[in-house]
């Protein structure tokens, strides 16, 4: 199997899980970046508010995401542009949670998507003092990204599993997650919810 696999991020309005503001995609094939795609969300009504620390990290403010797509709006281009990938990202915990839930809150179905945490990657593959995104995706020879901008941490991700898996000799995600110890993460079984009518 050929090393594919789509890299995400989110970041976030505020602290809530659901409050996705922007997405950025990065389509791997065969080891190598073939697609992009970015955008700004307008974060579930309810998970809205802007808070300044949010502000701070990644500089997206209320007005900037007004005309933006909504969360079910821009939810089949992303789960499109993903198809049946296994979705790689920085803390892959987080964007997994941040798209569970901003789906929950809009009463959409999430596709049971895999993950593999490229933090934990770069932990196993890297001897580094930190193994925040841009030490980790230095190390793999992706230097002076802009930080927090969705894509471009994103980009980031590729970057680090392409040359872990370059470094290790695996072949596709599964192999590379085999040889470091670590597992590709099944989707998490469906929570039965009642839903307000």
């Amino acid at each position: 199997m050929p090393l594919d696999f789509t890299a995400i991020d989110f970041e976030t309005a505020n602290s809530s899980s659901a409050s996705a503001c922007s997405v950025g995609l990065v389509r791997v094939r065969d080891g190598r970046v073939v697609a992009t795609a970015g955008w700004l969300i307008r974060p579930p009504v309810g998970h809205d508010e802007f808070q300044e620390w949010n502000i701070k990290i990644h500089g997206i403010r209320p007005q900037d995401v007004e005309n933006a797509a909504t969360w079910p709006e821009q939810f089949d281009r992303l789960c499109g542009f993903a198809g049946a990938d296994v979705l790689v990202a920085h803390n892959a915990g987080f964007d997994l949670k941040v798209l569970r839930t901003a789906s929950d809150v809009t009463e959409l179905d999430c596709p049971p998507y895999r993950s593999l945490c490229s933090l934990q990657v770069a932990r196993k593959v890297y001897d580094l003092e930190s193994y925040r995104l841009p030490m980790a995706a230095a190390a793999a020879g992706f230097a002076e990204f802009s930080h927090h901008d969705a894509l471009a941490d994103a980009r980031a991700c590729a970057e680090i599993v392409i040359d872990s898996a370059r470094r290790t000799g695996a072949g596709d995600v599964h192999a590379l997650a085999k040889a470091l110890s670590l597992r590709v993460t099944d989707a998490p079984a469906p929570v039965a919810q009642d839903r307000a009518a």
